[in-house]
């Protein structure tokens, strides 16, 4: 036998298998547990103490507030029952129910409970002084006398719920009042005693004296119930179930035989009818969808006044301006276990309660992808991204360009030494047969210089992005010039020690080896040992380019990276050598007063060079990656200024402003084999002796 219900909303009553012939005209519990989840997050109430009645009804629909709750981010700080009304025993079970929501800080708590658990709940929180918090009640209590009539409840807070909307029944009052009327009637009760004898005693039950009295006004608030349309619909569902069974027109129904309850059944599933205007429908389960409004307690002298405030109708629409809380200056209350996490910021969850957390701020390279993730998401290598960031940027590339500072003032420093080589080169191109230049080494010194011009020009290669034939070509452009020049002034410091500290016929012996074609082999044996060298360090170690996305935060640094520092060392061994066989062949020379000492400006050259290169190390090995091309262009472009100013740029004053000292007698080994005489006499030996 099918059983249609206006009331019960037990969740539970919606399976099949255990209640195959159970149909409702109100909605299940879960819908109306769906919209106060909504409620709550809508108004951003994530941290809530959850209560029910200790029955069914309490249970089931803390039940499925609790999973759904769960799984919307709404912690329940405390779920607790109402016990049911045993005087012995409720007092001190209510109070630390109540206790247990005061201690968890909780500004709202959600009360599935029936009218008279609602009213016990509510009487111990008056008595025990409960602040006021935001109340949403469960439709069983909402509009209950029973509760709105407590004293002091006006003082509980905000309460707030989801009632059923239901069709107007205007027409009903006036229905009530005729069967009232009736009833009253002592002949219409005989005659309906008559008809159906024993009808009130066996079927309705004991006669109520009482209710003999029931007026109209005694009735006027149940007739404004939304339950009221539920039972109409009801009624009228099965009136529509039981005229289509019976295949009844208009104009009445054919007669056939008497209809079976399952026949019955099967016209009730899925059964559409109207009641009132109003669209209804039973789904598969038995149940109904009809539209919640959301009301708001608004007390009006001893009574509240039930306010509409949003409707829900599987989405829930809420209407701000009609809000009242019990809060100062109409404040939304505030729920939460922890302030909500600005942009950029993940919760790190303390406790047992995901709703109880700390703000981290994602680090520089992580973002955060969406507001719930728990974890910053790592930027990928070629994007950066600042603290607290909600995505990544694109790395530009970073190198070391032509208009940086530090760029530009070396390409000054290039511009100045590059254009004392050249006026220093085209001094001694001019001046090419005095003794000056002769005693400077003539071609040599000529070679040395332009060497010296490849020196300066090499440091060209740095600055600009990186290629491979850039990164490639850097060290062998700068050392096998280099190691020109200082061939060239290993020359003249082997000529200077012959002339100075050994005998005259080893002297003019050797001198004859240290010129002409002899001199052109030893630089080119030089060059040949460091273009060996270079090669190694081409082939067996080759500089690459690469991109380091970790060193710099926000760009990737392109760079030549040096594969073995070892083979980078060995490519300077050559010069290394040259440098310190001229420093050793000059450092303890003795130049005659008054003849020009050659000697010590190679000394100060070869200091030059050291003191440049051994600077070098520690600063190219501690100065940041980016800035490593920069220490090297400057390395360069010094050791070439430090040759050129001791070396080459004294002579080239001596031929611009002292004309008179370029003579033979004014340089060491300037006269015939007076070079012994000069560097080994006393202060008394005169330059028409040694002439």
């Amino acid at each position: 036998m099918h059983q249609v219900s206006y009331g019960a909303s037990v969740d539970l009553l919606s399976n099949r298998e255990t209640f195959p012939s159970f149909f409702r005209t109100v909605p299940s519990d879960r819908v109306q547990v769906a919209a106060v989840v909504e409620l709550l997050q809508e108004l951003q109430w994530s941290w809530v103490a959850a209560l029910g009645s200790d029955d069914t009804y309490g249970r089931q629909g803390l039940r499925l507030f609790s999973s759904l709750a769960s799984t919307r981010g709404i912690c329940i700080a405390h779920e607790g029952l109402v016990p049911p009304h045993t005087p012995h025993l409720q007092s001190g079970a209510v109070q630390g129910l109540l206790s247990h929501v005061s201690r968890a800080g909780v500004q709202v708590v959600v009360l599935f409970s029936s009218a008279h658990a609602a009213r016990t709940l509510f009487s111990y929180s008056i008595h025990c002084g409960l602040s006021p918090k935001v109340w949403v009640a469960s439709e069983a209590w909402l509009t209950s006398d029973l509760v709105m009539t407590l004293p002091g409840m006006a003082q509980v807070g905000t309460v707030l719920g989801f009632l059923q909307r239901g069709t107007p029944m205007p027409a009903f009052a006036s229905y009530v009042q005729t069967r009232l009327a009736l009833a009253a009637d002592p002949a219409f009760c005989a005659l309906l005693d008559a008809e159906q004898p024993g009808l009130e005693e066996h079927i309705l039950g004991p006669r109520c004296p009482q209710c003999d009295h029931i007026t109209l006004e005694n009735l006027s608030a149940s007739l404004l119930h939304p339950q009221t349309f539920a039972a109409y619909a009801a009624v009228y569902g099965v009136a529509q179930a039981l005229h289509n069974t019976l295949l009844c027109t208009a104009s009445g129904c054919p007669v056939r035989e008497p209809v079976q309850p399952w026949q019955l059944l099967e016209n009730m599933y899925n059964l559409s009818f109207r009641a009132h205007g109003q669209a209804l429908r039973f789904d598969t389960s038995g149940n109904v969808d009809m539209d919640y409004d959301l009301k708001l307690w608004v007390w009006q002298d001893q009574m509240p006044e039930l306010r509409t405030v949003g409707t829900f109708n599987g989405r829930l629409q809420l209407l701000p301006s009609q809000m009242w809380w019990h809060t100062p200056r109409n404040k939304k209350p505030v729920s939460q276990c922890s302030r909500r996490c600005k942009k950029g910021q993940v919760r790190r969850v303390k406790g047992f309660h995901s709703c109880c957390y700390d703000c981290v701020d994602c680090k520089a390279g992580s973002y955060l992808r969406n507001p719930e993730d728990l974890f910053c998401t790592q930027c990928d290598q070629d994007k950066w991204s600042p603290a607290r960031s909600l995505h990544c940027f694109p790395r530009r590339p970073r190198f070391l360009a032509w208009g940086e500072p530090a760029v530009l003032l070396l390409l000054v420093l290039l511009g100045l030494t590059l254009g004392l080589v050249l006026a220093a080169l085209g001094l001694f191109v001019q001046h090419r047969d005095s003794p000056l230049v002769q005693a400077s080494g003539g071609l040599w010194a000529c070679f040395g210089l332009a060497c010296l011009g490849f020196v300066c020009l090499s440091v060209l290669l740095f600055p600009g992005r990186p290629g491979r034939a850039s990164c490639l070509a850097q060290q062998p452009l700068l050392h096998l010039p280099l190691t020109g020049c200082l061939s060239t002034l290993l020359l003249q410091a082997a000529e200077i020690f012959m002339e100075s500290e050994l005998p005259p016929s080893w002297a003019g012996q050797l001198r004859g080896h240290l010129q002409g074609p002899w001199a052109w082999l030893v630089m080119l044996f030089a060059m040949l040992v460091e273009v060996a060298l270079c090669a190694w360090y081409l082939v067996a170690f080759p500089p690459e380019v690469v991109t380091d996305w970790q060193v710099l935060p926000t760009e990737a640094l392109v760079h030549c990276r040096v594969r073995s520092w070892v083979s980078f060392g060995l490519v300077h061994a050559t010069n290394v050598m040259l440098a310190s066989l001229c420093f050793l062949g000059t450092f303890l020379v003795q130049t005659r007063p008054g003849c020009y000492n050659g000697a010590r400006g190679l000394t100060f050259a070869m200091l030059a060079y050291f003191v440049t290169w051994v600077s070098f190390v520690p600063l190219f090995a501690n100065v940041h990656v980016a800035y490593q091309p920069a220490v090297q262009m400057g390395a360069n472009l010094l050791c070439a200024l430090g040759i050129l100013v001791t070396f080459h740029l004294p002579r080239c004053y001596l031929l611009l402003w002292r004309p008179d000292c370029n003579a033979p007698q004014f340089f060491l080994g300037g006269g015939a084999g007076g070079a012994r005489e000069r560097g080994g006499g006393g202060d008394e030996e005169t330059p028409s002796k040694n002439e």
